[in-house]
């Protein structure tokens, strides 16, 4: 694993809705940088992006723009990663890749700092930040897992429509005001797929994140199984996923069924998850207390609630998981990333 030293970033993305998220991160959270790079595509190039007071242009991510970085930090597509991060670590980066595209690859970890942060050490020059349903899943299982092990996760999403950029955010709302006027709303982004069929997301929820993969599940449904798999290094573990789309800016949430090795008691289970790291416990169903995506928007923790028993297999528990995609889902962890190379 090589050294940092010094921290000149590069964000590849940089425009685009987590890359403006990583920009706040970095500075919320203070990252000891000497140099930062704006990084997008050419019809990006020029504009110019406020950070810690001063203007920084925008520069087209071209394979040379990645001389003299450090850490480059990528969230604008498979492809551009595919094609940019082999050149960045080249030049002497390490990356942290927010796409797909590199995060089953046995050469690339894929980390999740509270769940895997090890892992890290074992990077060649790219390092994977796994899918935002994953990350919010494996850090409340995190604590269950150590505890008691898990023999198997059925897991159903609430996936908010930011997930699918900002077209699909902007699509909700005037789909939502079209509805209200009593006019036809127009479809043209969800669900995102290779097929030219879409269908109104706003008063609607659309079973389908992400495009067809095999089995009749979705690339989406795909990578949570594979990727908690690899997170946590054990193929053993069952999991099985339905990703649905919902009218929600941000926010994705989690119901998750969870089949334990070992018998549990409720009260040990919420001072686990209380004490989880990157975890709050929100779970008090008599005072109509739980996680709700509106109550962590702009938070970077996962939030857990709706704790209980299952009523029929005596080592299962249902809970209900929420949290930021933008932040934790992609932004927050990828900024994690860096810190953990950085110690």
């Amino acid at each position: 694993m090589m050294e940092i030293k010094q921290c000149r970033v590069a964000i590849v993305g940089a425009t685009g809705a987590v890359g403006q998220e990583m920009l706040k991160d970095l500075e919320k959270r203070d990252f000891p940088l000497t140099e930062l790079r704006l990084l997008a595509s050419k019809r990006s190039a020029g504009k110019k992006i406020l950070f810690r007071g001063a203007e920084i242009e925008v520069e087209e991510a071209t394979p040379d723009a990645f001389s003299n970085v450090d850490i480059a930090l990528f969230s604008a597509g498979g492809e551009t990663s595919k094609r940019l991060a082999p050149e960045a670590v080249k030049r002497g980066a390490v990356v942290i890749d927010n796409s797909s595209a590199y995060r089953m690859d046995p050469d690339v970890p894929l980390v999740v700092p509270e769940v895997n942060p090890e892992a890290v050490k074992q990077h060649k020059g790219i390092i994977a930040n796994p899918n935002c349903s994953t990350i919010q899943m494996t850090v409340a299982l995190k604590p269950l897992v150590d505890r008691y092990g898990v023999e198997r996760v059925i897991v159903s999403t609430y996936q908010a429509v930011s997930g699918s950029g900002w077209k699909a955010v902007e699509e909700l709302r005037s789909q939502s005001q079209s509805v209200l006027q009593g006019e036809e709303p127009t479809l043209e982004v969800m669900p995102v797929g290779k097929l030219d069929q879409h269908y109104q997301i706003a008063f609607n929820v659309i079973p389908q994140c992400d495009v067809l993969a095999e089995d009749e599940y979705t690339f989406e449904e795909i990578k949570m199984v594979r990727e908690t798999k690899k997170i946590f290094a054990d193929d053993s573990i069952g999991v099985t996923a339905t990703c649905v789309r919902v009218p929600v800016e941000r926010g994705h949430s989690e119901s998750i069924y969870v089949e334990l090795k070992d018998d549990y008691e409720l009260d040990e289970v919420r001072r686990l998850l209380k004490d989880g790291a990157g975890v709050i416990l929100d779970d008090e169903l008599g005072a109509q207390r739980y996680p709700m995506p509106l109550a962590t928007t702009g938070r970077p923790e996962v939030f857990v609630g709706r704790l209980r028993k299952d009523l029929h297999h005596p080592r299962a528990l249902n809970m209900w998981v929420v949290s930021d995609n933008l932040l934790k889902g992609a932004a927050t962890n990828t900024v994690q990333i860096a810190e953990l190379l950085l110690r």
